[in-house]
């Protein structure tokens, strides 16, 4: 028995440790990415292979327990497809963006995701939200306008793209949370591979460019393989862990991704993104503690 309930104990450490491995993936997703768009390689054609790859992948796992048109059927199709088209949406932003700002105001202004969440989730799941969270939004929007500086010499075009990013994501989420325990995660995996790929095939057709290296191929196959493992990974540590204590953890992509612009890109956040960073993290953390009251 004494072995038993440690063992059980020890479960949300697994977790943990899988969610950290997720995002330190998405954080090589997005630095390979960054690395390539700097290259000159179009953002429409690292979409594509981010999509291809997961498609490709998806299609293996399910051949295993054999092809029946039964686990591709759902009785929420446009609900799966729309969810779909959400998060491919917000690669395709990600990936333009990235050529034109530092990953880290890349990643400071999709974390205020939760913040949206929450926001949307009072108009579209009707759930209550007290003066708590209220203040919480509004200090992730804070956090917001000072990373991107609306009116500051620093402030891009590219910017906007983000922000979109971010909405986008707090509607995947929020679709992801509905569609949960109804629809088969291996259903919604193969649906967002076939969208991504569908959609960004002829638009990287039309864009392709071929990287000047091997190592340069290599990095844009390894697109969709490391998303396809970074989500393996999210998923199999809500596993161990429930959300809300797996939530704070996903702040140590701002974390990876610094370290890889300084050692890759030179870059050093400045110190408005530092401390935008840090009112959109402490906005998300406010929001995650009275999930959990």
């Amino acid at each position: 028995m004494t072995v038993i309930a440690k063992s059980m104990v020890d479960l949300p450490r697994y977790g943990i440790i899988l969610m950290l491995g997720a995002w330190l993936i998405f954080s090589w997703v997005d630095t390979g990415a960054k690395w390539l768009a700097v290259a000159g390689i179009p953002a429409f054609q690292l979409a594509f292979m981010r999509y291809a790859g997961h498609f490709v992948i998806s299609i293996a796992v399910i051949a295993k327990g054999g092809f029946k048109l039964d686990r591709f059927k759902t009785r929420h199709l446009w609900q799966v497809i729309s969810r779909a088209l959400l998060l491919v949406s917000a690669t395709l932003s990600n990936f333009y963006a990235l050529q034109f700002l530092p990953l880290t105001v890349v990643s400071a202004i999709m974390f205020s995701s939760p913040v949206v969440v929450c926001f949307l989730s009072v108009s579209i799941l009707r759930e209550e939200v007290g003066p708590w969270r209220w203040s919480a939004i509004l200090l992730g929007f804070i956090g917001v306008l000072i990373v991107v500086r609306p009116f500051g010499t620093t402030f891009h075009p590219a910017m906007l793209m983000i922000i979109y990013n971010a909405i986008a994501l707090a509607l995947y989420s929020l679709m992801t949370r509905r569609l949960s325990g109804i629809v088969a995660v291996e259903t919604m995996q193969f649906y967002m591979g076939l969208v991504g790929t569908l959609l960004m095939l002829p638009f990287a057709i039309w864009v392709w460019t071929q990287p000047a290296t091997t190592w340069g191929m290599l990095v844009l196959i390894s697109l969709g393989v490391l998303g396809w493992a970074g989500h393996q990974l999210l998923t199999n540590a809500h596993r161990f862990g429930t959300a809300n204590q797996l939530m704070p953890f996903t702040y140590s992509f701002l974390v990876f991704v610094a370290i890889w612009g300084y050692l890759l890109f030179g870059t050093v956040p400045d110190v408005g993104t530092i401390f935008g960073a840090i009112v959109i993290m402490s906005a998300g953390l406010i929001i995650w503690r009275r999930e959990r009251k």
